[in-house]
């Protein structure tokens, strides 16, 4: 990869400019990284499988969303793209060589590691060829069973009107020779795997496991199709489209019909992709490309098979043994063994860790509040939401219950839009009082606020997360949550809301929490300019962050001084990272490492060494423009020590990873991080170390 695609411009009466790698390539390293676990065999066979899942579920959306965007950049007059430190047209031409390599590498990985492998298993894919009698008999029964409705079959006649590519749906492409002239003739077909199961186990003797992919059936069966011709060949291929909503900076209008409009125009957008079997001759992809207007940029070579997300649903035959070995979400004893689960919240904070607890501390916080008579209101955040959420049927029990409820829903939460509009119709239905999204900023926050009378007067209740209120993801998703009655939190919190449901800002600052919108920016700068100023004094010193994402230009620049002036920066960052560590005089003292493991790395976390009396913070927020310019977020301090010992130790095991740790160095290599010590995985090693806690009490 390219060492430095750009340069952080000077402020006013500065000299120097400071490296800055763009963040779609770091994303796109990043997505190596998920790519390097689809390769390694110390991992589970299964799990591979599932790493290529992930990989090619998260380009499917890079594509959808930030290369449409910079297609969309090209597409703008030359004055407007002036105002752009970057060339869009460049940088998407360096995304889509990298991408072209990584793509080679998926099939080889695929076909030349984790066939052989799966063979050693006796799980076999089979192609139409490898088919016997019976398996034919079968395949041609379930065609036409269950597949005939829907694969569409369409003759493609040059300069007559195309049929319309569905987003993200899968086509094969058909080569023919009409049987009469001998002419050559195209056609394409829809593989339905929106319908049907993308792998179909086979009929199979002697304890070996087969099965035939979805695609594979459309091609044994196309010549059906095709009376009246021969069938040459065929060739996959796939149209994404933009996806993007593009209403985040709408001011005006209803902004919830606005966003329902868009939803339903995202399956027509225009292309972002065009991807094809890289087996396909040149005449043949020439005929796509000027039957469907296709530009160069366009186009995105593959292997035989697209939409590799499926094999999420790869059939795992019972065999555990190619799998993780499962680590059970442990109990959090302090609450749910508690027998006055409220009285337990008011003697002390408690930390939640992520997917090594069990969730249902925070079910049952909520559930708790609907049915306890003495709770009077309650009040959340929604960002991302279970399809089946006992929190949101909590919070409806509430309301039947007789107590004010209050739900701010974002329903620009990309790719949830629609889910999060449907629960807050189900919602008012039930009686919530239900507030959506604020033109111009998403609201990013994960909080709850629970308002109970007791003997002493009303007592407040709170959640602070750093992920969201799902129950699906909290077990998968390495996150922290904070139960506290701290006062100086709760009445911050209470005024987060209060912004939420008015859209009135806060007659008071905020001291204690960071919020995005008022001070989180200057708050995290004025952190790290202290940091500066002891290091200048000689004095103890250091910088400490675990974030998904880091990307904001003056951030940045922040910790480019911080590190000239000797600060020393560690920094576990799972995705995007434009820094450029190791530059002599500019980022020597950064050690910045990724972690990429069986759970995904969400938790973000703030350290200051502040002369060993450590400010430490969780958060909603990583630094990017759009967390700090364009969202509300909250970044909630850490004052019980208990907790903070449990987090800095959490920290520090990650700092022990050798086996799943990866360097972010400035040449972007993703070298596995290697230490003499024995072999260390901070994820496993830190299910221990809560379930020790658990033990011991």
């Amino acid at each position: 990869m390219q060492e430095v695609v750009g340069a952080i411009s000077p402020g006013v009466g500065e000299v120097q400019s400071y490296p800055f790698y763009h963040r779609d390539l770091s994303w796109l390293s990043f997505n190596y990284r998920v790519l390097q676990e689809a390769k390694d065999p110390t991992v589970p066979l299964l799990e591979r499988l599932k790493f290529l899942a992930i990989y090619s579920n998260n380009l499917d959306e890079f594509f959808k969303v930030r290369v449409a965007n910079h297609r969309n950049l090209m597409r703008v007059g030359k004055k407007t793209r002036q105002v752009f430190d970057y060339s869009p047209k460049a940088i998407l031409k360096q995304i889509l060589r990298i991408v072209n390599r990584q793509q080679q590498e998926f099939s080889e990985i695929f076909e030349k590691q984790i066939v052989p492998e799966l063979g050693k298993q006796r799980i076999f894919l089979k192609r139409r060829l490898d088919l016997g009698p019976k398996q034919r008999a079968f395949v041609e029964q379930y065609f036409n069973e269950n597949m005939l409705p829907y694969v569409q079959p369409v003759l493609l006649i040059k300069g007559k009107i195309r049929p319309f590519l569905n987003n993200a749906s899968l086509y094969l492409m058909v080569h023919m020779e009409d049987k009469e002239d001998c002419s050559e003739q195209y056609a394409i077909v829809k593989v339905p795997s929106e319908h049907l199961p993308r792998f179909i186990q086979l009929p199979s003797l002697n304890g070996r496991r087969e099965l035939i992919m979805l695609d594979d059936i459309v091609r044994h069966c196309v010549s059906d199709m095709f009376p009246g011709y021969n069938i040459q060949d065929t060739y996959s291929i796939k149209l994404t489209r933009d996806a993007e909503l593009y209403i985040d900076d709408e001011y005006s209008g209803d902004l919830l019909t606005k966003i329902r409009s868009s939803l339903t125009k995202r399956h027509v957008g225009p292309p972002s992709r065009f991807v094809y079997d890289r087996e396909m001759p040149p005449e043949l992809l020439q005929f796509l490309i000027e039957s469907f207007k296709l530009k160069k940029t366009d186009l995105l070579v593959e292997g035989r098979y697209h939409n590799n997300f499926d094999f999420f649903k790869f059939p795992d035959f019972g065999l555990a043994e190619l799998k993780n070995k499962p680590l059970h979400p442990l109990k959090f004893k302090p609450l749910e063994d508690a027998p006055d689960f409220f009285k337990a919240l008011r003697e002390r904070d408690h930390l939640l860790a992520l997917p090594y607890h069990s969730y249902h501390s925070v079910v049952h916080f909520f559930e708790k509040a609907a049915q306890d008579p003495q709770v009077t209101h309650i009040k959340i955040t929604q960002y991302r939401v279970a399809r089946r959420s006992r929190i949101m049927n909590a919070l409806m029990e509430a309301v039947e219950n007789g107590k004010q409820v209050f739900v701010f829903i974002e329903v620009k939460a990309r790719f949830d839009e629609e889910a999060n509009l449907e629960w807050g119709e189900r919602l008012e239905a039930a009686g919530v009082k239900v507030a959506y999204s604020l033109p111009g900023v998403k609201i990013h926050s994960k909080l709850a606020w629970v308002l109970r009378k007791e003997a002493a007067g009303q007592q407040v209740y709170t959640y602070l997360s750093t992920g969201n209120f799902h129950e699906d993801t909290a077990k998968i998703y390495g996150d922290f949550g904070l139960f506290t009655t701290d006062v100086r939190l709760t009445e911050e919190v209470a005024r987060v809301f209060s912004f939420l449901e008015t859209g009135q800002h806060p007659k008071e600052n905020f001291r204690h929490l960071l919020v995005g919108q008022f001070q989180m920016r200057e708050k995290i700068e004025q952190l790290i300019d202290r940091e500066i100023a002891n290091a200048r004094a000689g004095k103890p010193c250091g910088i400490n962050f675990k974030l998904n994402s880091i990307q904001d230009e003056k951030m940045i620049a922040k910790l480019y001084e911080a590190s000239q002036a000797g600060v020393p920066i560690r920094l576990i960052i799972r995705g995007i990272c434009s820094i450029v560590p190791d530059v002599p005089g500019v980022s020597e003292n950064f050690e910045i490492i990724s972690i990429i493991d069986r759970y995904l790395e969400h938790a973000r976390v703030f350290i200051f060494h502040n002369e060993g009396q450590e400010d430490i913070y969780l958060a909603s927020a990583d630094l990017m423009t759009r967390n700090l310019k364009w969202r509300v977020e909250t970044v909630f301090p850490v004052y019980d020590e208990a907790v903070r010992q449990q987090i800095r130790d959490v920290i520090e095991l990650q700092w022990r990873d050798n086996t799943k740790a990866r360097i972010i160095d400035r040449e972007r290599t993703n070298t596995y991080r290697k230490t003499d010590c024995p072999p260390f995985q901070s994820q496993v090693e830190t299910y221990y170390y809560f379930k020790r806690k658990t033990v011991d009490g």
